[in-house]
């Protein structure tokens, strides 16, 4: 049952001009799909602004760095943009936001833990900026875009590079913020030939929570089991911290 859309407004400090922008922009295919066309609850999907919602996202990160970074090279910012609008990233600022309790979502979405999932989270927030550019225009999206997303990243040096990728401590830095126990880094699997060969390497929280990837070395594998694990974090809740 998803809560009052009044209180994701309190959130994020924005109340919206047209209601109805912000239902739809919280309402996923599985819940229009299960109600009737006739019902005057349903205003359709988020589908449509999720669309329209990446495209603004894009835009302003985009400028953001290009003011940031007036001498770095294509290459360099494109590699922060695509951290930047990652679905790990657009998690992360979802579960900043709490938006999973505000989804209205189908009972098979709601029974298979939908309100948790990664891509489901960064598709309903790439929609909520739609709803705040058609609503408000560009500046408000804008506001939102640099205080939920982009307000740990534009601190970064030029010289950043290594940390844009850096997801192992990242992982490290979130399990500290959320008083849970250590990551835990180990390979489980070498196959392939010597001159290329592709590791398996896990990483475990506690006793609950672990994630797994294979990578063409032992650090890109833990790298990006470590992504695969922020991820898990932003669905988590109260009820469902990893044990030490």
């Amino acid at each position: 049952m998803s809560e009052d859309p009044d209180i994701l407004e309190g959130i994020i400090g924005y109340r919206f001009r047209d209601g109805s922008l912000l239902e739809r922009a919280l309402t996923h295919k599985s819940f229009r799909f299960e109600k009737p066309a006739a019902d005057p609850g349903v205003l359709g999907d988020n589908e449509q602004l999720e669309f329209l919602g990446d495209s603004v996202l894009g835009f302003i990160v985009s400028e953001q760095l290009v003011k940031s970074y007036p001498d770095m090279p294509e290459g360099g910012l494109s590699k922060r943009k695509a951290h930047l609008v990652s679905a790990v990233k657009l998690c992360e600022a979802a579960g900043g936001i709490e938006l999973g309790r505000f989804l209205r979502l189908g009972r098979g979405e709601e029974l298979s833990g939908g309100r948790s999932k990664r891509a489901l989270l960064a598709n309903a927030l790439e929609a909520l900026i739609a709803a705040l550019y058609l609503d408000g225009g560009t500046e408000v999206a804008r506001s939102f875009i640099m205080e939920r997303i982009l307000n740990d990243f534009l601190a970064l040096s030029a010289d950043g590079d290594e940390r844009v990728n850096d997801f192992k401590s990242a992982l490290q830095e979130a399990t500290q913020r959320l008083k849970l126990p250590a990551p835990r880094y180990s390979i489980v699997k070498e196959q392939g030939p010597e001159h290329s060969k592709v590791f398996t390497v896990e990483v475990r929280i506690g006793k609950e929570l672990s994630s797994r990837a294979e990578g063409l070395s032992k650090k890109s594998a833990g790298q990006k089991a470590a992504q695969i694990a922020l991820g898990c974090l932003s669905g988590l809740n109260g009820n469902q911290t990893p044990e030490g």
